[in-house]
């Protein structure tokens, strides 16, 4: 599963199933969409895709940060990106099942942190950029400081796994109302409705969703 710039002003990255088929996924949060770099989650299959250094440029660029990042990534920044998402990857999956979060993964994220992150800057146009010299050091701490942010703030408690029995995309739900179950409506979401209209159709009593 691969993810791509979506090329349209909706939140989230256009992923495509091993089939082929293309469905949009908005995980909430910049640190979570790492995740959608590999699947250590528990997926029918595996897939990664951060194989060498353009591959976490790539990454950056169809990401939710704003455009125009000019990023260099060296080796071992590759190697601490996938670190860094292995813990995130922990993380988010036992705060979805309300468990603690593992000291080590922790101090993963907060090394990652303490980093200077990426500068934003202004353009002679009065446009939003980015200023030179962007690493991928800088590049994960901005990642890790958005886990910080999310794992301490007031959507901590809405970080769940998508409520499909084959699916382990996890997502943080900003709606309003709070009640998000489905990584996406366009593909667990609309399969969950097409199981329940055929099981009332089979019988009459079932509840609807």
């Amino acid at each position: 599963m691969n993810a791509a710039a979506t090329g349209t002003p909706d939140p989230g990255l256009i992923l495509r199933t091993p089939r082929g088929r293309e469905f949009r996924f908005d995980p909430g949060a910049l640190c979570l969409e790492l995740l959608l770099t590999s699947d250590p989650g528990g997926l029918p299959w595996h897939y990664e895709t951060l194989g060498e250094p353009a591959d976490l440029e790539r990454w950056a660029g169809e990401s939710r940060l704003p455009d125009g990042l000019r990023l260099v990534v060296g080796a071992a920044e590759l190697d601490r990106a996938r670190e860094l998402r292995g813990a995130l990857w922990r993380m988010t999956m036992s705060r979805a099942r309300g468990e603690d979060l593992a000291p080590g993964d922790l101090d993963v994220v907060n090394s990652a942190a303490a980093r200077p992150p990426l500068v934003a800057a202004m353009s002679p146009g009065g446009g939003r950029t980015w200023a030179p010299g962007a690493t991928g050091t800088a590049l994960l701490s901005t990642v890790a400081r958005d886990a910080v942010d999310l794992f301490t703030g007031p959507y901590a408690h809405r970080i769940r796994a998508c409520e499909a029995h084959n699916c382990a995309l996890h997502f943080v739900d900003t709606s309003r109302p709070g009640r998000r179950r489905w990584c996406a409506m366009g593909r667990c979401g609309n399969r969950n409705k097409v199981r329940a209209h055929r099981a009332r159709l089979t019988d009459p009593a079932t509840p609807e969703e």
